[in-house]
């Protein structure tokens, strides 16, 4: 592996609203020299534990108006950074990032934590991957919360929205993570913007962020395609949890009519919560969409 990059902890020293204290692990089995941080919050022999995964150009402060909602039920909520994203290191070299890298990095990262009780929470490449995970390990898992994402099967086409945006990061590869939130995020602060750009000093550090857009499966045979096939036949056929689902209705990358194609795909899942103003990270209107999915489940 060429160079690998780790963004200084003084880009993180003026975070709003993420008081939280950082973990780290550097022996997850086939990582060997990479370093992931992530958050371990509440109790650790809580009987349920929300497993926030991130996709592009975020990472976990994406999560900041969720987690506390989680933490308030007496869970346990585990946030990790991808490699390229956050806190974690990043490896210049883009042919690094590829579909199994990521997600074996998570399967990794589940037994090496031994981690179970999980509720998924995923939006982005957290529902990419992380809709892939139940079915290697469904022990783990027990509930999923999704939030505009999609499995990447490869065998259908890709949406006209998501096309432009991939050429759009073609286009623009210093992906200005805080001006791209800003404008999906109008609410956003200043400082939060900033909380965006933290992980990133220099382009340098983005080749994690640049490769996504390359890697959503576009074919039967990409890579990835045939895992998320397997786990599109095994969410419809075999998951016996819970799932709710929130779409971000003004998200231009995944609309609310590829939301509502999953929700068909996974059995059981409850009827969406159509958040009218939310957009693609729906995670900045997390507040309400945490707090429904958990009365939703506590209903049932």
């Amino acid at each position: 592996m060429k160079e690998i990059l780790r963004t200084p902890e003084a880009r993180f020293s003026s975070l709003p609203d993420f008081p939280y204290t950082p973990s780290y692990l550097d022996d997850l089995s086939g990582y060997e020299g990479l370093r992931c941080h992530y958050l371990d919050l509440g109790p650790s022999d809580a009987s349920e534990t929300f497993f926030c995964v991130h996709g592009q150009p975020t990472w976990g402060f994406l999560f900041r108006r969720m987690i506390p909602v989680f933490l308030e039920s007496g869970a346990r909520v585990i946030v990790p950074d991808l490699f390229g994203f956050g806190r974690s290191d990043k490896p210049t070299d883009q042919a690094v990032y590829t579909f199994d890298f990521h997600r074996n990095m998570l399967l990794a990262f589940l037994d090496r934590l031994q981690l179970s009780g999980l509720t998924l929470v995923g939006q982005d490449w957290g529902g990419i991957l992380g809709l892939t995970l139940p079915m290697a390990s469904p022990f783990r898992f027990s509930r999923l919360l999704i939030m505009n994402t999609v499995l990447g099967t490869g065998d259908k086409p890709l949406g006209a929205g998501f096309l432009a945006w991939r050429q759009w990061c073609r286009d623009n590869p210093d992906l200005a993570a805080g001006k791209l939130l800003g404008r999906a995020c109008p609410q956003l602060t200043d400082t939060e913007k900033a909380a965006y750009d933290a992980p990133f000093p220099d382009a340098s550090y983005k080749a994690g962020a640049r490769a996504f857009p390359e890697l959503v499966p576009e074919r039967p045979a990409a890579p990835g395609a045939e895992v998320s096939r397997q786990a599109r036949d095994w969410l419809s056929q075999s998951w016996d949890g819970q799932a709710f689902m929130a779409i971000g209705m003004t998200d231009p990358v995944i609309p609310p009519k590829a939301m509502r194609a999953l929700q068909q795909i996974i059995r059981g899942c409850a009827e969406p919560l159509e958040v009218t103003a939310g957009g693609h990270f729906l995670q900045e209107w997390g507040e309400p969409v945490a707090q429904t999915a958990l009365a939703h489940w506590a209903k049932e």
